[in-house]
């Protein structure tokens, strides 16, 4: 079982498994899909829609990613005109923190799949108390919805793409962000806004694709 953990484009033969064979399972089995939703549901409503927590974390990842992206920025600025190296952040990191996030999470999750897959959300779907019908994970659907896959999630997890970038505690940093993400995944499951096969779909096309980037730009192995 040694190839397991061989690299293929800098990811772990392990994640290609589990990402193909979750995407099989969710595909010829989307019933999971709707038992997990129901975990989340009382009957009438998500019951976690419209709480302090889930507030707080649907609406703290847009301010949280931006805030890094400026102090990247101005650090950037800051080393190239005094010739410092602050957090070693140079033209490479910033190119690679612009793939990092514009690619995964912005064309991949939002642009290709969000805007296009017409998927309903948990809320919209008969189920539970909506008018949409229910469509699988990775089926092109009519339903004029935008829960494949999640925006949030893989913007949540887009914070993997700065942990990387740690030469110090990167264990802690990647443990936090990926606490982060998950956080984020299910506070968006839990107020009826996604699949659980929409946050694991954009947990893996972000993890995928930020290891990628890193090989590319640094041309050296992520972990």
């Amino acid at each position: 079982m040694a190839f397991m953990n061989k690299n293929y484009f800098n990811v772990k033969a392990y994640i290609w498994l589990a990402f193909l064979t979750l995407s099989l399972i969710f595909i010829l089995f989307p019933e999971i899909d709707l038992f997990i939703a129901n975990l989340f549901y009382d009957g009438k409503s998500f019951w976690a829609n419209g709480t302090p927590l889930e507030d707080f974390l649907y609406h703290s990842v847009k301010p949280l990613i931006l805030f890094l992206v400026f102090s990247s920025v101005v650090i950037y600025i800051y080393n190239s005109i005094s010739k410092k190296n602050i957090l070693n952040i140079n033209s490479k990191v910033m190119l690679y923190l612009l793939l990092v996030l514009t690619i995964a999470p912005g064309l991949i999750v939002n642009s290709t799949l969000k805007d296009n897959w017409g998927r309903a959300r948990p809320a919209q779907v008969i189920e539970f108390g909506g008018k949409k019908e229910f469509t699988p994970a990775f089926i092109m659907s009519d339903q004029d919805g935008y829960s494949f896959s999640s925006g949030h999630t893989a913007a949540a997890f887009s914070l993997i793409g700065f942990a990387l970038l740690a030469k110090r505690r990167r264990t802690l940093l990647m443990s936090l962000a990926i606490s982060y993400g998950i956080a984020v995944s299910i506070a968006r499951m839990a107020a009826g806004g996604h699949f659980f096969s929409d946050v694991i779909t954009s947990f893996f096309i972000v993890w995928i694709g930020t290891h990628i980037f890193y090989k590319l730009i640094f041309k050296e192995d992520s972990l």
